[in-house]
């Protein structure tokens, strides 16, 4: 786990930076979608949190979840193009379970990828991601302390 500006960034995890989501490949073939420690400290704490129904098909871009705090809604982006096969039904029940835990309990989809290999290509991960998030929030002057 590496710490930039006070926030925290996973390196095993594949990120879409400029909109604050994180992917996780599980061994099944889906992958696990949340936002980033980044993403939640820029919210504060949530209040609301409205997933996507299952089975639904997202292409990339498009909203998976809305989250609201108590200043912000906002739209949570879907890193690929795929179908909703799973929603954390903890988080519409508790949204702060997200501020918590944004890389654990607080995941927003899982999904099935259609296409896998395209879409990580435009995602980031590792020492890479880390170093692109980075260089996103001293652009954009972000820091969680």
């Amino acid at each position: 786990m590496s710490t930039v500006n006070g926030c925290n960034l996973p390196e095993d995890l594949h990120y879409l930076v400029e909109k604050h989501v994180w992917v996780r490949p599980e061994s099944d073939g889906t992958v696990t979608v949340g936002i980033t420690d980044v993403a939640q400290h820029l919210a504060r704490k949530l209040v609301s949190a409205t997933i996507k129904k299952t089975t639904k098909p997202i292409e990339k871009g498009k909203s998976v979840a809305t989250l609201e705090s108590g200043k912000w809604v906002g739209p949570v982006a879907a890193p690929l193009t795929g179908e909703i096969v799973a929603a954390n039904d903890a988080v519409t029940k508790t949204p702060t379970l997200i501020n918590d835990e944004p890389y654990g309990n607080g995941w927003i989809v899982r999904m099935k990828p259609t296409n896998w290999d395209m879409d990580k290509a435009a995602l980031v991960t590792g020492a890479d991601g880390v170093a692109k998030y980075k260089e996103f929030m001293e652009k954009e002057g972000i820091k969680c302390e």
